[in-house]
């Protein structure tokens, strides 16, 4: 099980079980906020306690997602899907860069290309240490 919390500690994730590779996306918001995502679904094995605020993107007319985050500290949380998967389900990821260095460090990344041709680039061999390095 891992765990994250925002700087203040009023809002936090419990991710269970093995995250997979973790996600460094490039798109103007992943870019911005510098998140690495682990992925699952909402009220299965990802769950958020504590108050958090909720951002989509501006000017998009059926955003995909919305940005859950501290509402004291601003820390970026989670991702939450806004459409359900065709079988109900809601998808979610959560900012490993909430959780303890020595619980993610050696996860590997998968960098996704999120800006322009919206695919995954090829592997490097990166783990989360590479970039907290």
């Amino acid at each position: 099980m891992l765990t994250g919390t925002c700087h203040c500690g009023a809002a936090a994730w419990t991710l269970i079980g093995d995250p997979g590779s973790i996600t460094a996306c490039n798109c103007t918001l992943c870019h911005r906020y510098g998140a690495l995502w682990a992925y699952d679904f909402e009220g299965e094995r990802i769950s958020v306690e504590g108050p958090t605020s909720r951002f989509c993107r501006v000017g998009k007319k059926d955003p995909a997602l919305e940005i859950l985050f501290c509402p004291t500290c601003g820390g970026v949380l989670a991702w939450r899907g806004l459409r359900l998967e065709p079988d109900g389900r809601r998808r979610m990821a959560v900012n490993l860069r909430l959780a303890p260095f020595e619980m993610v460090a050696d996860l590997p990344i998968d960098h996704f290309d999120g800006l322009d041709s919206f695919e995954d680039l090829p592997a490097d061999g990166c783990k989360v240490r590479d970039l907290w390095a």
